[in-house]
């Protein structure tokens, strides 16, 4: 017997809930146990509360887009395989689609780092 559909998404949507803003915090962990500034003439202090919003804005940044490129994948993906069930020589143009959707996710890390880069 089958699953069914929704199912295979709402397990890639847990998987991107737990995992994506675990990764965030291990990165704002790693660069907090590095110190507080790069360069040390220029010491900034940032008041707590700025940090604790800045830490949640940047693991939400990368959960929500995690998800978004998760629904993205699943929609485009499944297009995509069904175009080129249908003529095999759309395999190229679909996996640019699927890469298209997966940059998703790379523009929320890419924020998140930014975040995580102006606390630090």
């Amino acid at each position: 017997m089958t699953r069914p559909r929704s199912s295979a998404r709402y397990r890639v949507v847990v998987i991107a809930l737990v995992t994506a803003p675990l990764l965030v915090l291990l990165l704002a962990s790693v660069l907090l146990a590095q110190g507080q500034s790069a360069s040390p003439e220029v010491q900034r202090i940032v008041p707590p509360e700025v940090l604790q919003w800045g830490f949640m804005a940047a693991a939400l940044v990368t959960g929500l887009s995690a998800i978004g490129a998760a629904y993205a994948v699943a929609v485009v993906g499944g297009a995509a395989m069904g175009a080129v069930a249908e003529k095999p020589e759309m395999a190229g143009r679909a996996l640019v689609f699927v890469g298209l959707a997966e940059g998703i996710a790379i523009y929320g890390l890419i924020i998140a780092i930014m975040i995580l880069g102006y606390l630090s």
